[in-house]
């Protein structure tokens, strides 16, 4: 999964939560995201792309402290 902002993604199916660590290392939770969405992301040729379009704005995100 190469991406310029995006370091690594997880899905946590039972709870619905997109984890998102970005390059920078910042880590981000998007909450209620349908595992389908999450397919579709894992799939996308720009991860960076889908995010903007599909994630962000779209779904109530926590910042995780580590």
């Amino acid at each position: 999964m190469p991406s310029s902002v995006i370091s690594h993604i997880k899905y946590f199916a039972d709870k619905q939560v997109l984890r998102i660590t970005y390059v920078s290392g910042m880590m981000y939770d998007y909450l209620h995201v349908p595992e389908n969405i999450y397919n579709d992301m894992r799939n996308a040729f720009s991860k960076g792309t889908f995010l903007n379009k599909f994630i962000k704005g779209h779904y109530e995100f926590e910042k995780v402290n580590r």
